[in-house]
């Protein structure tokens, strides 16, 4: 894990894989709780980035559309994971070169998708999209990321969709004009919805998770350091499946 990509932070901290796993786990152990179920992709111990499963596909209704991702050395991460999630009943759509689009560079709340392109995920990636989502009514909305290696490093939506994110790393709060609420540390822009009221986010960022308590939110938090280190967040490691076709909610 410690020789995955880097590209807005410096790679100056070892990487501890026994904490790594023992941390992924611990986060494994919170969506149970939850009252989740977790489905295992393969592993692959030569792709360094595949923990970061998010980024292999953008899961809308009952279709998973595989992604083309931006980086060459992450493209051997999308085939497990498309087995993995037809395995389950999913429809398959791909995005397909020349378009890129990793998982997290997608964000989605009430029929609006949010793709970032200027970094791994390109135009070409966000239209393919947008043709794939088209059948479920979905308003597809490019968004620049120039400051952060995936949207979602930046944004995400709590669960009455009010978007948070980090403002010195966001290029343009304005697309969320009224709906955008700034948060004071950079990993308190991350969070996973639960259910309504609760959601899952890093130990790193106290303050945030104040705020959002503030806001009549449960939080659960989790250690994910070593994730940190690698550019990670808590969305970077599942992908949510509300819903599935065959075997219920996921």
């Amino acid at each position: 894990m410690g020789e995955g990509l880097v590209t807005h932070i410096s790679r100056s901290d070892h990487v501890d894989v026994d904490l790594a796993r023992h941390q992924w786990e611990s986060y494994v152990d919170a969506l149970h709780r939850a009252g989740w179920t977790t489905h295992e992709v393969e592993a692959a111990d030569d792709l360094a980035d595949s923990v970061f499963v998010e980024d292999t596909m953008v899961v809308y209704g009952d279709l998973a559309v595989i992604s083309h991702p931006g980086a060459e050395e992450r493209r051997g991460e999308t085939a497990a994971a498309e087995e993995a999630v037809a395995g389950l009943g999913y429809r398959v759509a791909r995005i397909e070169a020349p378009g890129t689009l990793d998982g997290g560079d997608v964000l989605k709340f009430d029929g609006r998708v949010w793709v970032g392109t200027g970094g791994r995920t390109n135009h070409e990636g966000a239209a393919q999209l947008r043709e794939h989502l088209a059948p479920f009514g979905a308003e597809v909305i490019e968004v620049p990321v120039h400051k952060v290696l995936h949207l979602k490093t930046a944004v995400t939506a709590l669960p009455d969709g009010t978007v948070i994110g980090h403002r010195p790393l966001v290029d343009d709060p304005d697309v969320w004009a009224g709906h955008f609420h700034e948060v004071p540390e950079e990993s308190g822009a991350h969070v996973v919805l639960l259910d309504g009221g609760t959601v899952l986010m890093a130990a790193s960022a106290p303050r945030s998770a104040e705020l959002f308590r503030d806001r009549g939110l449960d939080v659960v938090t989790v250690d994910i350091s070593e994730f940190e280190k690698m550019e990670g967040c808590v969305t970077c490691l599942s992908v949510r499946l509300r819903g599935l076709p065959e075997a219920g909610a996921s």
